[in-house]
């Protein structure tokens, strides 16, 4: 057996990112670099040009500060010192010789947002090396700057507070006398101004336009056109005198609508500029139609274009689609400066009866346009044709059904009919009765087609199945963390396998209505169930159906199936049984009409507005006494399955289903589509962590006990009181496991009262031991129920 420390060093590479070079980098000997982000020279007389003493080998491009002091030999600033600076932060070039500084100098800088220019000999400098920068703070102090239209911008600046000039007492040279550059006019030296003039009209696809730019300003300013790149021929600009640039466009384009056009101008004073936003009419286009991809809801993405903004139905096999709430087109996005609808046709639950083609039709006054797609949805889950009904035997006693039965039969006949049954039924019962002692003697063989002494032949084996009710589901998806169950803290109990406690159910009396999940294991599905009750004829029911019927699949399907017919909780979902005739194998379990908590709390709180209500869930935010009897319920289910020695391994409320008057249980059907594949991290090959739920020794060492279950209790509190939030929603995977592996807690939820708070972090101790039990924590959280506390938000 290896040690365990050796465990951890081979487990440790896969849980954390892979470690970055450190140490700074080659620098020349006259600039040292005390890190790998900065960069410092002042030996003076030592830098002639900053390319100079950059760090070779890719390094420049870590640098986010460069000091640079008394080194008179560097007078001049370029770009190509400073192309290689692409996360450059602070620039400080004091004490020295630098006298000039081109426009492109800060081209490829562009995060630069502190440069300290103190102390130099510059003379002039111009606004355009710094206009597009994102500059907080220029600092120009010391300069002999002349008192010229050149520094006029600087006075702008000052006057605007802009990059904390006005905070600095700048001065210029005039006639030999340094007077404060503030207090200095500078006469016939202003920015320019610019105007377009242009027809304030719609234009149709097609038309021609002029556009006129009015440029005027002193000292004379220089000014060009600025039109996106849209694919099309490109318009012509013709100058008509000093002052004025005639754009000409022909033929306008659809792709011009609602693009701007800028005239921009400049001097040695500063720059400015005007825009114009044409409105172009032109018929609608279907830009994207793609088949149908499972979101939230199945979406049939579409994007289609016009002006006006068109109308938009729906086609479904060459009739008209009637929208409802289950079915309706929803836009999701306007793209910024265009008439661009992104969207898709929202499918709620479809079935295989919504398998079909679907045609998207838009229509504006100048036109319409149509295109189609193929939507596939569910396949058929049974051998028998989905159009043709289940038979299910619910007629009364002397009814008839025509498709099922043979000719009519006369009394004579069902008497003797009868008889023979009796008889069958008599033998029958004798040579089961024979048949039960002989393979209860030499090992017996299952309803589910399954050796039995095979059943509990392996530890290992004994181990996949206690994965409580997440059997085949993505977060445990591989052999190996199948077998990780062996370091669970269970109680081997013969009397938790009982095949014949197992319910059978009839496939004829399970009628499916539509999907409601899917997971790796295969599909949920709403159903009725006939004859599943006694004081019920039919009720609704959730079926769990298996994709692939192989002799590992059918032994994980029984094991699961006698596991969850010992389960019997009021918060625990409800097992009724299997159906084991043909394909698929079949589980049935309680239907819980509101879906699992985690979609329940968002489409409950503060951020409900952007989610759809669900049909029959009560409107409104939850409030503080909904939220301690959630927890409360889940709690209580829980305390019972450690009284059985049964971990959990991943109690989320993503796990666990609200029915009716907000009851809550405990269960989960393996539904791992996307919408929660986030909540799971890969560690090497296929298995999956819920990694925020997991306490440090989970985590490290993949020991799961009740205690690790408390941890994740504690979790689900939080996820409760911020209305179903990620844990950690702000760091990736790798960064949680380092806040919950180092000790950090997540934050105390704004709608949190301190005596739930403190319940959360008696449930995060870093030792196991210390957690407070579950039993206790339900205690204080009845308690709490009955006397809630009095919170009030000071923060909403």
């Amino acid at each position: 057996m290896l040690p365990s420390w050796l465990c951890l060093a081979a487990l440790l590479p896969l849980l954390l990112p892979p470690p970055t070079p450190a140490g700074p980098p080659l620098c020349p000997p006259p600039c040292p670099c005390p890190t790998s982000r900065s960069l410092l020279c002042r030996e003076p007389g030592t830098v002639s040009s900053l390319g100079g003493v950059l760090p070779g080998g890719g390094a420049s491009r870590l640098l986010a500060e460069i000091i640079i002091e008394k080194q008179p030999l560097l007078t001049a600033l370029t770009r190509a010192d400073t192309r290689m600076l692409r996360d450059l932060r602070k620039l400080t070039i004091t004490g020295s010789g630098l006298q000039h500084i081109s426009d492109d100098a800060f081209q490829d800088t562009p995060r630069l947002s502190h440069v300290n220019l103190s102390f130099n000999a510059l003379r002039s400098l111009s606004w355009k090396p710094f206009q597009h920068l994102p500059l907080q703070e220029l600092i120009l102090v010391g300069n002999p700057l002349s008192c010229s239209c050149g520094v006029r911008w600087l006075q702008l600046w000052q006057d605007g507070s802009r990059a904390e000039l006005g905070n600095q007492s700048l001065g210029c040279w005039a006639g030999g006398v340094l007077v404060p550059l503030g207090s200095q006019p500078l006469s016939g030296c202003e920015p320019p101004t610019v105007r377009i003039e242009h027809p304030d009209v719609a234009l149709r696809q097609g038309d021609s336009v002029n556009l006129t730019c009015h440029i005027a300003g002193e000292p004379p300013a220089t000014g060009d056109w600025l039109v996106p790149d849209v694919g099309s021929e490109p318009p012509g600009v013709t100058k008509v005198s000093e002052g004025e640039l005639v754009l000409e466009i022909t033929n306008v384009s659809s792709s011009l609508n609602h693009k701007e056009l800028t005239c921009r101008a400049e001097n040695v004073a500063g720059p400015a500029e005007d825009s114009v936003m044409l409105n172009v009419t032109f018929p609608p286009v279907i830009l994207l139609l793609q088949e149908a991809i499972p979101q939230h809801f199945w979406c049939i993405p579409f994007s289609v274009d016009g002006n006006p903004a068109p109308s938009i139905r729906w086609l479904f096999n060459g009739t008209a689609l009637a929208e409802g709430p289950y079915i309706h087109t929803r836009i999701m996005e306007y793209e910024h400066n265009t008439t661009v609808l992104h969207g898709c046709l929202q499918l709620n639950r479809p079935t295989h009866v919504n398998n079909g083609n679907y045609t998207l039709l838009v229509r504006n006054p100048l036109g319409a346009a149509a295109r189609s797609v193929w939507g596939r949805f569910m396949d058929n889950p049974f051998s028998f044709s989905p159009e043709e009904p289940i038979p299910v035997s619910l007629s009364p006693l002397g009814t008839r059904n025509s498709s099922l039965e043979g000719p009519v039969e006369t009394m004579d006949e069902h008497t003797f009919g009868v008889s023979v049954a009796v008889a069958l039924a008599v033998f029958a019962c004798l040579f089961l009765s024979v048949m039960l002692l002989v393979l209860n003697k030499c090992g017996h063989r299952s309803k589910f087609g399954i050796n039995r002494s095979a059943v509990l032949a392996q530890e290992d084996d004994l181990a996949m199945s206690l994965h409580f009710m997440n059997l085949g589901s993505s977060p445990v998806s591989s052999t190996e963390s199948k077998l990780e169950g062996l370091k669970s803290n269970f109680i081997e109990n013969p009397q938790y396998f009982c095949n014949a406690c197992v319910h059978h159910v009839q496939r004829r009396d399970i009628v499916l209505k539509w999907e409601l999940g899917e997971g790796a294991f295969g599909k949920v599905f709403l159903a009725e169930c006939y004859n599943l009750l006694p004081e019920q004829e039919k009720m609704l029911v959730a079926v769990k159906a298996l994709k692939e019927v192989t002799e590992s699949a059918r032994l994980d399907f029984q094991r699961e199936a006698e596991l969850l017919t010992v389960l019997q909780h009021e918060h625990i979902v409800k097992f009724y049984g299997v159906c084991t005739e043909g394909e698929p194998l079949i589980m049935v379990f309680e239907y819980m009409k509101h879906g699992d908590l985690n979609r329940f709390l968002r489409s409950h709180g503060p951020d409900a507005k952007i989610l759809e209500q669900g049909q029959g869930q009560p409107r409104g935010q939850l409030t503080l006494s909904h939220m301690l009897q959630i927890a409360t319920q889940i709690a209580s289910g829980m305390v019972y399955l450690a009284s059985l020695h049964f971990v959990h391994r991943d109690l989320a409320t993503r796990n666990c289903l609200v029915g009716h008057e907000l009851v809550v249980k405990i269960g989960d059907f393996g539904m791992s589509r996307d919408i929660y594949s986030t909540d799971y991290y890969r560690v090497g090959g296929r298995t999956m962590l819920p990694i925020r739920w997991m306490p440090p020794e989970s985590i490290l060492y993949r020991k799961f006990t009740t205690e690790s279950d408390i941890w994740s209790f504690g979790v689900v509190l939080w996820e409760i009181f911020t209305y179903g939030k990620q844990p950690w929603y702000q760091l990736s995977n790798t960064e949680a496991i380092e806040c919950i592996t180092q000790g950090r807690e997540l934050e105390r939820p704004r709608t949190c009262p301190s005596e739930v708070y403190d319940i959360m972090q008696s449930c995060w101790q870093r030792e196991p031991q210390q957690r407070q039990r579950i039993k206790d924590i339900h205690s204080r959280l009845q308690a709490l129920v009955k006397s809630p506390p009095i919170y009030l938000d000071i923060l909403g």
